[in-house]
């Protein structure tokens, strides 16, 4: 993305959410004419912002007001952009206010660097384990419903899948007392590898325990490619959250590495109706931009399977 000051940024983020805005109220209306509710809903997720956040032109504090700039009522956290505020109580509840004062749901917080989870040292798998306790802490003060982990392992397909699901299982089950639901992302290695994802799931075979399929994270290696549709159909029966990830469109508004229609069919065919969160991750338009296009796209979307079920 074209580095923009942050003026420029908050003023192209307003401008977005006019015509975003209107779509959105188009969709509500379309359910609504229709009696029905929506067949799902849109959050933001903040890695779409990730380079005004990273660059300083945007300030964490203020993702809950750019998300109702864009009319997204509900948002997703990532932890590096707080990553020392976990257990600071002044910061968060300053967050929380926030998200108060502009009508924000907060969803999750997506984590990382906290070690990991399927780590083959028992240890050192333990350990990471403890250090996702302080974000299961901060997502239940923030009024989250779950913290979104990464399944990484190292050995043979089994082992880690072995390895993984203890770690995972252990945190959630500090997790569940505290009503935090723990979901792993595909999200590189194998866990981009849908079979061996759902095989973690079964394994840890505990009702706080879920996946968040990402519409684009099918990078096994740098080699190997899993394929999305085939991915998410597989994580789908656990999934609690589902990421849209987006990077590019061509001049009908369509995303063209990720066939929308197709995904979202796929999505639904799982009985799913809960959050579908933008995460917008291109170069060639800005943030404000890429936000508002992957939503509009969603939108259309949505009006397009509502009127087909109606």
């Amino acid at each position: 993305m074209q580095v923009i000051e942050r003026r420029e940024f908050i003023k192209q983020a307003g401008q977005a959410s006019l015509t975003v805005g209107a779509m959105a109220m188009t969709t509500e209306s379309t359910a609504s004419t229709a009696g029905a509710k929506p067949l799902f809903q849109i959050s933001l997720a903040q890695w779409s912002l990730h380079k005004s956040l990273f660059s300083k032109q945007l300030d964490n504090l203020d993702f809950p007001k750019m998300a109702q700039q864009f009319s997204i009522f509900a948002v997703e956290y990532v932890n590096q952009f707080f990553k020392d505020k976990a257990k600071d109580k002044t910061y968060l509840a300053e967050l929380l206010k926030r998200s108060k004062d502009h009508g924000i749901e907060n969803r999750l917080i997506m984590i990382d660097d906290e070690g990991d989870l399927g780590d083959p040292d028992k240890a050192r798998r333990q350990q990471a384990v403890e250090n996702h306790y302080q974000w299961v802490e901060a997502a239940k003060f923030l009024g989250c419903q779950m913290i979104r982990v990464n399944a990484e392992s190292k050995g043979s397909y089994q082992e880690q899948q072995e390895h993984a699901a203890d770690g995972v299982l252990k945190l959630t089950e500090f997790a569940a007392p505290n009503k935090i639901g723990i979901v792993v992302e595909n999200h590189g290695s194998l866990s981009s590898n849908g079979k061996w994802l759902a095989g973690v799931m079964k394994l840890v075979n505990h009702w706080n325990c879920g996946t968040l399929p990402d519409f684009g994270n099918f990078d096994v290696s740098p080699t190997e490619k899993y394929d999305r549709y085939q991915g998410v159909t597989e994580m789908m029966p656990f999934a609690k959250a589902v990421s849209a990830k987006s990077h590019d469109f061509d001049d009908k508004g369509n995303e063209i590495h990720t066939d929308y229609r197709k995904m979202m069919k796929l999505v639904l065919a799982a009985k799913y109706s809960g959050f579908v969160g933008i995460e917008y991750e291109g170069e060639k338009m800005s943030e404000a931009n890429g936000v508002r296009a992957t939503k509009r796209l969603l939108e259309t979307v949505h009006d397009e399977l509502m009127k087909k079920k109606a």
